[in-house]
């Protein structure tokens, strides 16, 4: 939900009950509190993921290559509808057989700035529908990597975001990869 030009965020628990909202520019900073988000890795025809590279504008983790998109649920909005939203603002992409693949995943992480990432973070797998077109506030570049890549650079551990190192070998032990 955005009121005023602001895009609100879902407060939760640590059982991932929702406890309130709060503006999304006021979430993310040194105390970060648990919130909800979702990630998600898109698949084209070939099988390769979209890996995209945060725009540097963004408060967290600027320049890091991570899965293909990221974000908030809005207050009132089911997470699979806030993961076609955000295919949409993000890389003017559609998505097809969308599905929650680890329903249970959270993480805390610390960007380089000191700005605390600390979500319920639900990861999706889907296949994109169309060419990516990414916003430039979003995403300053884009890849369509094989799966045994992205792998590899999850073990490297430094290649790529902090909580999709922690994702991939999660979504790989599930068979992501071998349904690509």
């Amino acid at each position: 939900m955005t009121v005023n030009g602001n895009e609100w965020v879902v407060l939760v628990d640590d059982a991932g009950r929702h406890i309130g909202s709060a503006m999304k520019s006021e979430v993310h900073h040194r105390h970060t509190p648990l919130h909800l988000a979702f990630s998600c890795y898109l698949f084209n025809e070939n099988g390769r993921v979209l890996l995209t590279r945060r725009a540097l504008g963004k408060l967290t983790f600027p320049g890091v290559w991570t899965n293909s998109l990221c974000g908030h649920p809005a207050p009132g909005e089911a997470v699979p509808d806030a993961v076609v939203r955000r295919a949409r603002q993000e890389l003017g992409l559609e998505i097809a057989e969308l599905r929650c693949v680890l329903p249970d995943f959270r993480y805390r992480a610390v960007s380089p700035e000191g700005v605390v990432e600390n979500e319920i973070c639900p990861v999706f797998c889907g296949r994109a529908v169309g060419s990516a077109n990414p916003a430039p506030a979003e995403v300053m570049d884009f890849a369509w990597v094989r799966w045994e890549n992205v792998c590899a650079a999850a073990e490297l551990g430094w290649a790529i975001s902090p909580w999709a190192t922690e994702q991939v070998p999660l979504l790989n032990a599930a068979g992501v990869g071998a349904n690509a």
